[in-house]
């Protein structure tokens, strides 16, 4: 499978809380198409890693590989915490469920991040998504807010099913909700997977064999990123990737990319791909509100 990272919008081709999804969103998530090699175009320009340490002898006073990147995503969530309030994007992602690699899917997402004052909850994490391709989920809808209508998500098929088929309420971690999905709903975000992010990377401090390095001037459709790249060359049960890129927009300096591959089973195969998300057309602070979050939304189909 040939790895790039160019995703067009208009190619024709989102263990349940598994913590690879830390690594996830460090490049933007928590929706396509039939071709990954028609859905990505070539290679990103990149330069030579600037940092990289390789299977470092570590003591109690020794800095360990991963601590660069935990110091970015450490940054990364300070700034989303103090100035993201919301953001509407193009979620555009691939997962493998249950060994079989799925299409990519094309999903116009609002995200409204949590607010807390005094203690508080004042503002819910909320999420919208419309799934635009492929074909057979296009017209999808699904609502999710924090702590109402019983913590469950509203969702109705897109199409003539659609047209047949009433709304349902499930909980997120439900058997249907998670039907031919990785993680559910309420793992949609950048906040929440920078934080995982930061939980794996400390607990993974523990072991030594680590690759870790950047690569400047990469390019996801039209922005320029900063590409932070883990490798783990020693197969251990704690590790759930191989090699994991994480694209951070230069400008906007928060990750808009994010891709995992295993293992290969020979030395001259290519990694499979384990899951990826690119957030595209990302709007940061576009004004959400409560309506945008509700079923009762006349521009939505509920």
């Amino acid at each position: 499978m040939e790895r790039s990272h160019r995703v067009q919008p208009d190619d024709p081709r989102n263990r349940r809380h598994r913590t690879t999804a830390a690594w996830t969103v460090l490049a933007l998530c928590c929706a396509a198409t039939s071709s990954s090699s028609e859905a990505q175009e070539g290679r990103p320009s990149a330069r030579e890693p600037v940092y990289r340490v390789s299977k470092a002898k570590l003591d109690s006073q020794s800095k360990h590989p991963l601590d660069p990147a935990l110091d970015m995503a450490r940054q990364g969530l300070e700034k989303i915490q103090s100035g993201v309030r919301d953001y509407t994007c193009i979620l555009v992602k691939r997962e493998r469920v249950k060994g079989e690699l799925g299409d990519h899917q094309f999903i116009f997402t609002k995200v409204r991040n949590r607010q807390v004052r005094d203690g508080r909850t004042a503002v819910p994490f909320s999420v919208y998504m419309y799934f635009l391709k492929p074909s057979e989920v296009k017209g999808r809808e699904v609502i999710y807010v924090e702590g109402q209508n019983n913590n469950k998500l509203c969702a109705h098929e897109g199409g003539r099913r659609g047209n047949l088929l009433p709304s349902v309420w499930l909980a997120p971690d439900s058997m249907l909700a998670m039907q031919g999905q990785l993680y559910p709903i309420t793992d949609v975000g950048i906040e929440n997977l920078i934080v995982k992010l930061i939980e794996r990377g400390e607990r993974e401090r523990k072991f030594p064999e680590v690759e870790v390095g950047f690569k400047s001037q990469a390019r996801v459709k039209d922005r320029t990123c900063t590409v932070l790249e883990i490798r783990h060359p020693q197969h251990r049960p704690d590790y759930e990737f191989y090699h994991a890129q994480v694209f951070i927009d230069d400008e906007l300096r928060i990750p808009i990319r994010y891709a995992a591959y295993g293992w290969p089973e020979n030395k001259d195969e290519e990694p499979p791909l384990i899951e990826e998300y690119t957030y595209m057309d990302l709007k940061i602070n576009a004004g959400l509100t409560d309506s945008d979050f509700d079923t009762k939304n006349e521009k939505y189909n509920f």
